[in-house]
């Protein structure tokens, strides 16, 4: 069933009004007529079995039926704290993570970032980007809300943004023990936020793991091999969605 999210404020009487992109998704790319179910969602975990009333050029309008707990929420909220990467990464980055149940992602320039966001207007656009790819992923994988993209973050910003969270955890090619790293990964799963934060294609520089270190997060390898930007973060995630899963 087709899932679209909608801002609480348009549901009144039992009716949920869709606007937007979406109407023209619904009235022209699907040719959804009246007497079609679809789901709504709130973007808080709640999910509205509805069936379309009536369509126009600038709106939808959605019967509910009945309402619903979100089922694709993680009882762990996941932060990743992704280098930004070269070329279009980021998007399959952000497409993955999503899919995988992150709950928020925020861009870090790092010291050896090669992409420098420096234009308001390139940065503007590139997350507006961003986050129509998390609204697209959330949909296709049947998510409770759309998963924030913050701004980019120099990287001590970031980490002192980080330090709210309940864990944190650094992957870091030059960290040793395996078990360590399962250890870690094991207790990052028992809490209710955990960061995770990757580097870019040439790694950290040693004084960003140094200042990780001495923030408490916990430094972990994720085995010999030397593992992409965009593969490392898709690890990770995969090994705590795992363990988090009920």
């Amino acid at each position: 069933m087709n899932r679209f999210y909608f801002d609480k404020c348009n549901m009144y009487d039992n009716v949920i009004r869709i606007e937007g992109n979406d109407v023209n998704h619904i009235k022209n790319v699907l040719r959804m007529k009246p007497g079609e179910h679809i789901i709504c969602c709130d973007g808080c975990c709640n999910d509205y079995y509805c069936v379309i009333d009536g369509i126009t050029s600038d709106c939808v309008l959605a019967g509910i039926e009945k309402k619903v707990r979100s089922s694709g929420e993680l009882n762990t909220k996941l932060y990743l704290f992704q280098a930004l990467p070269k070329l279009d990464k980021m998007d399959f980055i952000i497409q993955k993570a999503v899919e995988l149940g992150v709950y928020e992602i925020v861009p870090v320039v790092t010291k050896r970032c090669v992409v420098k966001i420096s234009d308001k207007n390139k940065q503007e656009k590139k997350l507006a980007r961003w986050r129509l790819i998390a609204e697209s992923a959330a949909k296709q994988c049947g998510r409770g809300i759309i998963p924030d993209i913050k701004e980019p973050m120099v990287f001590t910003k970031a980490a002192e943004y980080a330090k709210k969270l309940e864990y944190n955890l650094f992957p870091y090619e030059n960290a040793k023990g395996m078990e360590h790293a399962r250890m870690c990964m094991k207790k990052a799963s028992a809490n209710t936020s955990v960061g995770v934060f990757i580097g870019p294609e040439g790694g950290y520089a040693d004084e960003e793991a140094e200042m990780a270190k001495d923030m408490g997060f916990n430094i972990v390898s994720l085995g010999d091999r030397i593992l992409r930007t965009e593969t490392a973060g898709m690890t990770v995630l995969s090994i705590l969605m795992f363990l988090i899963s009920e």
